[in-house]
């Protein structure tokens, strides 16, 4: 059996007025993740983790910033294409473990609602996804609510 595991990072600034989108789903905050697309770190750092795990490069390779094809995309649509890229490849899902890290807004209420949204999009179970969610404790970019980051750690097997 071919297991292979990848490893995932994003991070966006933070801006007053934008929507906050995080795990497929937009949170209301008065600030909002700023980027080429929708921002959204979380879905952002999966991706990068399994097209890490299948060495199939990264995100920005897949869909650059500086593309007018990807302005704004819904990041949703950019995990459903990493997932045929998966699929073409013979690869399937074991597990994904992500943290967020966030100073707020608290997040934890919404966490079920993204699981809920992800998991299809990967065609894998709710108990295949896991997500966290943590402060810095006031420090750094995200403790003075400058921006947000996210890990993602991936399993992914060849499918028999």
């Amino acid at each position: 059996m071919n297991i292979r595991v990848g490893f995932g990072y994003d991070v966006h600034q933070l801006r007053d007025g934008l929507d906050f989108w995080l795990g497929g789903i937009q949170i209301p905050h008065t600030k909002g993740a700023h980027g080429h697309s929708d921002a959204d770190v979380l879905i952002h750092a999966i991706c990068d983790a399994l097209l890490g795990a299948a060495n199939l490069r990264d995100i920005g390779y897949h869909f650059p910033d500086t593309s007018n094809d990807f302005k704004g995309i819904d990041s949703k649509i950019l995990l459903k294409r990493v997932i045929e890229l998966l699929n073409e490849n013979n690869y399937e899902i074991g597990n994904i473990d992500c943290t967020i890290c966030l100073q707020s807004p608290k997040i934890n209420p919404y966490i079920p609602e993204m699981i809920e949204i992800l998991s299809p999009i990967m065609n894998i179970s709710n108990s295949q996804l896991s997500i966290k969610a943590t402060t810095t404790e006031r420090l750094g970019f995200v403790g003075r609510e400058e921006g947000i980051s996210a890990y993602a750690m991936v399993l992914i097997q060849e499918k028999n």
